[in-house]
């Protein structure tokens, strides 16, 4: 896989938005950037824009979330390119899905089988955002993925 396989990947990320209550669903934009994280001795851990990827890169995603209007929470599902695998949420509260998005649970507790599932299992994650917290109008959403 070459690295712009990767980042077309990451790049055609679709992120989608569901209301929680169908009558009044707030009007919600979402806006993501995707990052490397890069270790040097001499500065650290540092997000880079990611431009350039190989196998093992960790990438950070942020999501910036805009309510614009309506009552209520929404849901933030994402779907994972397959050039990558899910490490984690900043917050730690998503949940994630093995199947496409049909069933949905915490990483650790679904099962494939007789195995729990991994985070290389992970095709979609999503996070519920409550009404108190889409009353600030906006938010960020940060999760982090190994490029396979």
């Amino acid at each position: 896989m070459t690295n712009r396989t990767v980042l077309a990947g990451l790049a055609g990320l679709v992120l989608t938005t569901l209301s929680s209550a169908a009558f009044a669903s707030p009007a919600v934009t979402l806006d993501s950037a995707v990052f490397v994280e890069r270790i040097t001795p001499q500065s650290g851990r540092m997000l880079e824009p990611a431009n350039d990827l190989s196998r093992g890169d960790r990438v950070v995603y942020v999501v910036r979330w805009y309510k614009l209007g309506g009552d209520g929470g929404f849901v933030v599902t994402n779907p994972l390119p397959r050039s990558v695998y899910y490490q984690g949420s900043a917050n730690g509260d998503e949940e994630v899905s093995i199947d496409g998005g049909r069933t949905w649970g915490k990483l650790g507790l679904i099962r494939i089988g007789d195995r729990v599932a991994t985070p290389e299992d992970v095709t979609h994650v999503r996070w519920r955002v409550d009404p108190r917290t889409a009353s600030r109008g906006q938010g960020r959403i940060a999760y982090s993925a190994i490029v396979r």
